[in-house]
């Protein structure tokens, strides 16, 4: 057992002033600020009046592929998602720096802007072999007493069209991957039903999770879905599935889109979303109503795919606000949620509740029994703090501070 710690003088959500008391690295009381604690008592953190937040969590990254604090590249990838996928395997090797170093760096920039939970995909092919997850791996266990990390053994580049990455994915999962992944079994793979026969019998298997990037749209997108929902069903995987992107949740007609949210939530099956602009928003509203878990990441991080992405997921829920035209601050703190908590109840797995939805209790993830994993930040409110986006950010995890204005501890 840890001795106790108190946070003083920060505002839960950007409330009234509060003091936290902090034991084996949960909050055990919440108290009204100023109980007489000195501000420099061995173990207490001075929160100087900040908001307090729980801690972000990126809920989709790619840490094998950034290029974050590397010399800039003109992004030459060919048209379409192959276009992409193509341009990746042909220059991942070239870079200045090796998988692990460049994952390490650019997760300990993603801890440092607030992130103490992140879920990383990991490239495993018959081109890199499982080079790619070491390297994840390694940045794993750099960080390991600064945040929480789930590796995705992920066949971006296709499973049937790719023969031998089935192996490969069960190496992974024997050597340190957390999850299985898949991607668009109809529009890359163009065999669904032996593409999810794949990965999900991989997750029965190992016991694992699953995570299956869904980029394919409209009615071939749902249709995927429907077989999904099918192996759910039949093997009793509820809530150990997470769909990222569902672009066919944005793209489907309503009918149908209701349709399909309905079954996410009955079988518990989660979504991350990277905050798309135009027509591939997800239907927040709809999912707050059905209460299905979602999270927020930020998939490539400057990389072979686009020059976009910095580590702040503090950012890309500003992002998240901005291209579903959000203004009223009920629904900006609903996207903080989703930052937060919701993707913390992703990584999580089933059963834990979607605690980003309208419906959820308050304070959300800073109440007595909650994780000590903070980060508090300068602001009026908790909507000025997405707007201004400050960089004195206070990230505690298991009530350590573990970065303070963009340094690692």
């Amino acid at each position: 057992m840890t001795s106790p710690k108190k946070i003083i003088d920060v505002r839960p959500w950007a409330g009234e002033p509060s003091d936290l008391l902090v034991e084996d690295g949960r909050i055990t009381q919440v108290l009204p600020a100023g109980g007489g604690t000195a501000r420099d008592e061995p173990g207490v953190i001075d929160g100087r009046g900040r908001i307090a937040l729980p801690s972000f969590t990126d809920a989709h990254a790619h840490l094998d592929s950034t290029r974050l604090g590397l010399p800039f590249r003109p992004h030459t990838a060919g048209p379409g998602l192959e276009g992409l996928i193509e341009n990746d395997r042909a220059n991942w090797r070239s870079a200045e720096a090796s998988v692990s170093e460049r994952a390490t760096h650019t997760l300990g920039r993603t801890i440092a802007s607030g992130a103490t939970a992140v879920r990383s995909h990991a490239q495993v092919d018959t081109e890199s072999g499982l080079d790619r997850l070491h390297g994840v791996l390694a940045a794993r266990e750099a960080h390991q007493d600064r945040a929480t990390v789930q590796v995705v053994a992920f066949p971006q580049a296709g499973i049937v069209r790719d023969r031998g990455t089935a192996d490969l994915l069960a190496d992974a999962l024997s050597s340190g991957a957390d999850l299985v992944g898949g991607i668009d079994p109809c529009g890359l793979d163009r065999d669904p039903v032996e593409h999810l026969d794949i990965v999900f019998g991989l997750a029965e298997r190992h016991q694992t999770g699953l995570d299956l990037h869904l980029h394919e749209e409209g009615e071939l997108g749902a249709f995927t879905l429907g077989l999904v929902f099918d192996r759910v069903r039949a093997l009793s995987m509820r809530g150990k599935v997470t769909i990222s992107h569902a672009f066919a949740l944005a793209t489907s007609q309503a009918p149908r889109v209701e349709e399909l949210v309905t079954q996410l939530a009955e079988l518990d099956i989660a979504l991350t979303t990277i905050a798309p602009s135009g027509r591939r928003t997800l239907p927040l509203e709809l999912l707050a109503e059905h209460r299905v878990r979602v999270g927020l990441g930020q998939d490539g991080i400057r990389d072979y795919w686009s020059p976009f992405g910095d580590g702040d997921i503090l950012g890309r829920t500003w992002q998240l606000a901005f291209t579903n035209q959000l203004r009223r601050d009920e629904h900006i703190e609903r996207c903080v949620a989703l930052a937060t908590v919701g993707g913390r109840a992703v990584l999580a797995g089933g059963g834990v509740g979607a605690a980003w939805t309208a419906a959820a209790p308050e304070p959300r993830g800073l109440a007595q029994g909650d994780a000590a994993d903070l980060v508090l930040l300068s602001g009026e409110t908790v909507t000025s703090a997405v707007m201004d986006r400050p960089q004195d950010r206070v990230v505690i995890r298991q009530g350590r501070v573990v970065a303070e204005d963009g340094v690692l501890v």
